[in-house]
């Protein structure tokens, strides 16, 4: 039966939508929430270390924000072209794939204009746009790193001074449009915590894109389609992982794109979405371990819903996410939809900040 998308809208008052992270982040408020009776407690972030054990292993997406936003002309009108992601490279020429605003002034051939040196060409139009620039990737990146907005969502009204601003300590890898916010929270002194009390910490790697911000817009989840993001899990990162869920040690996820990261994985070590189930029926072993992943591949646009099968992570560390959106999807289909929103309602209640500069929830 279709699982109407209102299931997961809540109401929040605009005054709990913050504008700027905790100051120290780590000094921001943590919601544990235990999975099993879905009973909560308070306390700050940097307590996470109350929180967690010797031989924990925390994993972190390490994707870098870039300067997304960029300004120029179609025929001296203005637009706003938002790269989402490099698709292709040949010569001294790259393909792009953009949002455009507004959408109506790009046309297929249209030429837009960004500086006197550098232009892009759109050349196919989906529900986003391929434009062609006369220039190579990494041109296109240090341009709009020097030239570009910093890509902040939409209800952030206090834009950030510096990109930091909106980039976790651990940031490494260039290549996403928005933050994984739950990283926020880490800082340099609270990581080397973690780590002297034996904390695990492994990095993988999924560039936020347009399949992980965009609303659903359907009546049902089921009609919702992700768009794939680009990923990589080296072999090391994959076989220490593996190793811990061996040995019976928790594997705690901080953030919804890091879950996506390991459970699509995963499904990828099983050669298709389908196998798993295929096997319970056959009698042949279903594959339980993670395989290194690295590119577009298929399994990461996996939109995790209500009956998810979570094999690797035991918990999550996450913020507070907008109603109907995917991600509030995923954490509900880890805890449960109607804790979920309980949890949702106790935050609000007790004052929480919400979205990508907001609060933490643990969920164990």
């Amino acid at each position: 039966m279709p699982t109407p998308s209102s299931l997961f809208d809540y109401v929040l008052p605009p005054e709990r939508i913050a504008q700027h992270s905790a100051v120290p982040r780590d000094h921001s408020r943590l919601m544990v929430v235990d999975r099993g009776t879905g009973g909560w407690s308070h306390k700050k972030f940097f307590e996470i270390a109350d929180e967690l054990n010797a031989g924990d292993v925390l994993v972190l997406n390490n994707t870098k924000v870039f300067k997304a936003r960029l300004q120029g002309t179609v025929d001296e009108k203005e637009i706003e072209l938002f790269l989402l992601r490099p698709l292709d490279e040949d010569g001294n020429k790259s393909v792009w794939e953009a949002m455009a605003k507004p959408g109506r002034r790009l046309n297929l051939r249209s030429k837009i204009i960004l500086s006197p040196t550098l232009y892009a060409v759109a050349i196919k139009k989906t529900d986003t746009f391929q434009v062609q620039f006369n220039a190579t990737i990494d041109h296109v990146f240090s341009y709009a790193d020097k030239h570009g907005e910093i890509p902040v969502p939409p209800y952030v009204d206090e834009k950030p001074a510096e990109l930091d601003q909106y980039q976790t300590v651990y940031a490494r890898e260039r290549g996403s449009v928005a933050a994984p916010t739950a990283g926020f929270h880490f800082t340099d002194t609270l990581i080397a915590t973690l780590k002297s009390k034996g904390v695990q910490f492994e990095f993988v790697t999924l560039h936020v894109g347009l399949g992980t911000f965009r609303p659903m817009k359907s009546e049902t989840i089921e009609e919702h389609v992700m768009h794939e993001e680009w990923v990589d899990v080296s072999a090391e990162v994959a076989g220490r992982i593996n190793q811990a869920k061996a040995e019976g040690r928790r594997v705690i996820a901080v953030g919804t794109t890091t879950v996506r990261v390991l459970e699509g994985s995963l499904q990828r070590a099983a050669g298709s979405l389908q196998l798993e189930e295929e096997s319970s029926s056959t009698g042949l072993p279903a594959v339980s371990c993670l395989l290194p992943a690295s590119g577009y591949t298929g399994p990461i646009n996996l939109f995790i819903t209500p009956g998810f099968n979570f094999k690797i992570i035991d918990g999550l560390i996450t913020n507070f996410h907008l109603p109907k959106s995917t991600l509030l999807v995923l954490v509900s289909s880890f805890l449960g939809r109607e804790k979920t929103l309980a949890c949702y309602q106790e935050a609000i209640k007790e004052g929480y900040r919400y979205y990508s500069f907001g609060d933490a929830m643990f969920i164990r």
